[in-house]
């Protein structure tokens, strides 16, 4: 485990990093022993940094929900990390690419809630339940720390990615809101172009079965801190495509079909 010091000395260099665009060290590698909780530890700090300078939890994502992604890093669970205020951008807006370091673009669902959820009990159906509408979006991912580190060539860890607010920058909704019940969520599906070519398509049922799931995960796994979702927070339930590059010029959309596009330019 490491030390209250170890871990405030982390999200320091993490929110530095982010500030300054340039990449820290894995901390896998600064810290060989780090677990999943020290992760989190990290995580957590750097989020109430960020509250301490004034910005305001929106919501939540989860991140490594599809089996192909967990068996790249070799886990068997999700990740999550908070969404705050400057992180959500106009549908069709323009990403400032001078903000970020590598930006990435998944497709997912946003889930947004009416009532407040918690426990450790937390199920699929609780989660049908407490959400108000469920709608298209795209998640920008940033990462301020080294995919591979340079002295050793090793790639970052699961641990790496909690600790960096599991990879998140910011998050574009759009398309059309509809009920939870208006459709099997499991059918949901997506066309991810970059530049009017299509990079990915896929079906939410990739994300753990239903993109539901995840979400009663990250419920059960705030409860311990005595977390929930509240009411009007968006949770990003998971991508079911491959993460796509995004650079400066790049115009991102992603089709829905009767739910709509969501998309963004990278200027």
């Amino acid at each position: 485990m490491l030390t209250t010091d170890q871990i405030q000395a982390a999200a320091t260099a993490l929110d530095q990093a982010e500030r300054t665009r340039v990449q820290i060290r894995q901390l896998s590698q600064q810290h060989p022993g780090i677990t999943l909780d020290d992760a989190y530890a990290i995580q957590r700090s750097w989020i109430t940094q960020k509250l301490a300078a004034g910005r305001r939890v929106i919501g939540h994502k989860i991140g490594l929900t599809s089996k192909a992604m967990q068996l790249a890093l070799n886990i068997d669970t999700p990740d999550s990390g908070y969404l705050l205020d400057d992180m959500l951008f106009g549908d069709g807006g323009e990403i400032p690419t001078d903000r970020f370091i590598a930006t990435r673009v998944e497709m997912e669902l946003a889930f947004v809630m009416k009532a407040r959820l918690q426990g450790p009990d937390c199920t699929l159906f609780d989660v049908l339940k407490a959400t108000e509408y469920v709608v298209p979006a795209l998640e920008i991912l940033d990462t301020r720390i080294e995919r591979v580190d340079r002295q050793s060539g090793e790639t970052r860890k699961i641990a790496d990615t909690i600790a960096d607010n599991a990879a998140n920058a910011g998050l574009v909704v759009g398309g059309r809101p509809f009920r939870p019940d208006e459709t099997d969520l499991r059918w949901v599906a997506g066309i991810l172009t970059k530049n009017a070519a299509i990079e990915e398509t896929g079906v939410a049922a990739g994300v753990l079965n239903h993109p539901g799931n995840g979400i009663a995960w990250l419920v059960r796994n705030l409860a311990p801190h005595g977390l929930a979702l509240e009411p009007g927070q968006i949770v990003l339930a998971g991508s079911f495509v491959r993460p796509v590059e995004a650079r400066k010029g790049d115009t991102i959309q992603a089709d829905f079909g009767p739910f709509g596009t969501v998309g963004c330019h990278f200027g």
